[in-house]
This record gives C-alpha cells, sequence and structure tokens, in this order.
C-alpha cells in the first residue's frame, strides 16, 4: 500500500511545489536524473517504516534540483556533482546556506548496443569519439558505421561531470565541449532506449541504469592500463576510471522529517538500498580505506 502512495505523491511534485514548507510530514526531492531511482527506493522503504509521512522525488538534473533548493520548492536537492561556486553565491543573496551531504558513490558507464563489436576503450578515445575527432566505428576496431554521439543535456550533472573528467580531463583551463553533432537527451533512460534501439550510438549514464539491452564498455586511463568494468568492485577498489560521488543537499543542516530521511539513507539498512540499486555505498568505500 505505502509504496502506491509514495508513487501518487511523485506524480503529484509539481501540483504542489511550496506543500513542503507547509506540511511537515511531506518531503520534496528533486534533482539529479542518476539518483532518481535509488531516491524513490529510499523513499518507498521509508514510508514503509513511517506511515503517515509521505515523499515526492522528481528528477530533472542536478542543476534543476540544486536551482529548486535556493529558491525554496524542494527540500532535498539531489546532485551527481558538488554544488557549483556560482551558485553557493547565489544561495547567500537568497539566505539559503546549502549543506551538503554524501551519500553514495557511482561509475558512468559508456554504453554501446549489444550488436557492437567494440568492447573497449580508452579515455583519449573516448575524448575523440565524443568531440567528433572520431567519427567512424572502424576507426576504434568496429564496423564501418557512423558513431551516433548521445549526451544528457547541459543541466545534468552526469553531462558536467563527463565534460569535466573525460572531455577536459580534469584540466580547468580546457575548453573542449562536446561535438556540435551530439544528440542530448532529457534522462538517463532516454540514453539506455536510444542506445537499445541504435547500432552507431554511445552513451553515458549511471552505472544503476545499466541492463542487457546495453553494452557496458570497458575503459582503461591509457593503451598501456587495464581495462575496467563499471562495476561496484572496480569503483570501490577505484580501478574504474569514471566514478564520483554522489550527494543530496540541504537548506543549513537537516532538521525534523528531514534529518530523519538522511538518517535513514546514511543507516546501514539505507546503504543496502545503495548496494541493491548497483551503486556504491559510502560505508564500502570507507571501509576499503581503512
Amino acid at each position: 500500500m505505502f509504496k502506491k502512495i509514495a508513487l501518487i505523491f511523485v506524480g503529484l511534485i509539481l501540483v504542489v511545489p511550496r506543500l513542503a514548507a507547509k506540511d511537515k510530514k511531506f518531503i520534496q526531492i528533486k534533482g539529479s536524473d542518476t539518483m532518481v531511482n535509488l531516491a524513490q527506493a529510499w523513499a518507498e522503504k521509508f514510508i514503509e517504516k513511517n506511515p503517515g509521512e509521505f515523499i515526492a522525488v522528481t528528477g530533472g538534473g542536478s542543476g534543476t534540483g540544486i536551482a529548486a533548493l535556493l529558491n525554496g520548492s524542494c527540500d532535498i536537492a539531489m546532485s551527481s556533482r558538488k554544488i557549483k561556486e556560482k551558485e553557493l553565491i547565489l544561495a547567500r543573496q537568497r539566505g539559503i546556506q546549502p549543506y551538503e551531504i554524501k551519500v553514495a558513490l557511482d561509475g558512468l558507464a559508456v554504453v554501446v548496443n549489444p550488436k557492437n563489436p567494440v568492447n573497449k576503450l580508452t579515455l583519449e578515445q573516448l575524448r575523440q569519439i565524443f568531440t567528433a575527432k572520431i567519427t567512424n566505428w572502424k576507426e576504434v576496431g568496429g564496423e564501418d558505421l557512423k558513431i551516433v554521439i548521445l549526451s544528457r543535456e547541459v543541466n545534468s550533472g552526469t553531462h558536467v561531470y563527463f565534460k569535466e573528467h573525460v572531455l577536459r580531463k580534469n584540466d580547468p583551463n580546457s575548453k573542449e565541449e562536446f561535438a556540435p553533432t551530439a544528440l542530448l537527451l532529457p534522462s538517463s533512460q532516454a540514453i539506455a532506449d536510444e542506445v537499445s534501439g541504435n547500432p552507431g550510438a554511445i552513451g553515458y549514464y549511471g552505472m544503476g541504469y545499466l541492463s542487457p539491452r546495453q553494452k557496458a564498455i570497458l575503459i582503461a586511463k591509457d593503451k598501456n592500463e587495464e581495462y575496467v568494468a563499471p562495476t561496484v568492485e572496480n569503483v570501490t577498489n577505484g580501478s574504474y576510471p569514471i566514478s564520483r560521488p554522489l550527494f543530496l543537499y540541504t537548506n543549513n543542516q537537516p532538521q525534523g522529517l528531514v534529518k530523519k530521511f538522511i538518517d535513514f539513507v546514511l543507516s546501514t539498512e539505507g546503504q543496502e538500498i545503495v548496494l541493491k540499486t548497483d551503486f556504491v555505498p559510502i560505508s564500502i568505500k570507507e571501509n576499503a580505506k581503512n
């Protein structure tokens, strides 16, 4: 019964955007599409354990979630990137104090159609593909077929991370951008669906979206390094080269129902949900360091 209630409230979030500020039994969460399924799984279990308390979860991208937090239309922003300096400046102007909570780790999977014979690529090959310096699969050992570049839209934290860490090589002075020919899609699921039906397509998304309908490419830092798959184990041990933390942001330190939900997210039960949805729990990563 509670799962149905959660889904009903997910659909109502756009109708009652200010309800959370008035009703302490209701939390609105908005932001990263990468984190939507994870946050919904948290919300459903939390509601099951706490009858009478409700949570609405919607995506739209990390930038959209942070913007909603800054304009007061959500209680928690989901983000697959750290908040930007310009967002912090705007927050201070509006009297908002963003509070950052790292809740999981994620590996970005680079995916192609299962019929594509290419199984592995280096980071440099990825840069050249997504900037259209390489335009045909035969240039990287595949068939004579035009490469169709798929990317998330610019308000996506996944888009920002891939651009900064893959295309720009973590160089703050780099101005490298996705090729103008790249198709910008509104969600990770849209990329998954397009790759499933397009033999020439290549895209990227959080590894929680992986399914047999797409094939994850093995990635190496360079041609002399090991090619590594996007798995929980490889993100945990640091061997997968495209991984990142996932965050929740609140206005000031969490209080009341928001704190109760955050405490659940960081609990053993909450972090087990992280693992079940194919992300990496914070506890596993921290234990791996010790």
